[in-house]
């Protein structure tokens, strides 16, 4: 089967991740995934609090993070990331991963600030179409009383230039250029003005 094709090449070697999941056999799989996309530095956590210690100390590119941790989950740590932080580690994208992707868990981690929320089993295809995703991802920032976080309106914005989208109706948010003339005002107009209709 032939590869799809993928976009402009990505190191990743200088990249640095922090992976954190309370289950060593979790983690060491996520580890040897990024060991696959040549990042070198990772630094890996067994619990919430020496990830915030992390965080508190150093930069990192990427945060991938398990949702079910046992004293500070992924959600709240993430809540903490975009809210007790100052920039730029405030805006460290978060890809969230857990093993039940219901509904609820979906809106949670988006309205948390994370990324991205990727189920396991993990795939290392998947991860890197996401980490792809987050590179080429142009979405605005927000912060406001009752979000911080990436602007969640994907469905609305669609993939960033050159991805293909996760749903069959994504669209792209750059415009094309018109395939047929303006139309006038006299035009508008008429598609405005009340008519009358007999039923």
């Amino acid at each position: 089967m032939a590869r799809p094709p993928t976009p402009d090449r990505v190191n990743l070697a200088r990249s640095t991740v922090l992976l954190v999941d309370h289950n060593q056999k979790s983690l060491d799989m996520l580890s040897s995934i990024f060991h696959g996309f040549g990042v070198k530095q990772q630094i890996k956590c067994g619990s919430t609090a020496e990830a915030v210690s992390i965080m508190e100390t150093r930069d990192v590119d990427l945060i991938l993070i398990d949702c079910s941790m046992p004293e500070m989950d992924g959600y709240d740590f993430t809540r903490w990331l975009r809210r007790e932080t100052s920039p730029p580690v405030r805006y460290t994208p978060v890809i969230l991963l857990t093993g039940h992707a219901a509904q609820s868990k979906v809106h949670t981690g988006r309205d948390c600030g994370a990324s991205f929320l990727v189920t396991k089993p993990l795939t290392p295809t998947v991860l890197l179409q996401r980490i792809l995703w987050l590179g080429a991802d142009e979405r605005n920032f927000v912060e406001c009383e009752t979000y911080v976080g990436p602007d969640r309106r994907v469905r609305n914005l669609g993939p960033p230039v050159g991805m293909k989208g996760r749903r069959s109706g994504d669209l792209s948010e750059h415009v094309g250029a018109a395939t047929e003339a303006n139309m006038d005002q006299s035009d508008i107009d008429m598609l405005m003005k009340p008519m009358k209709v007999s039923l």
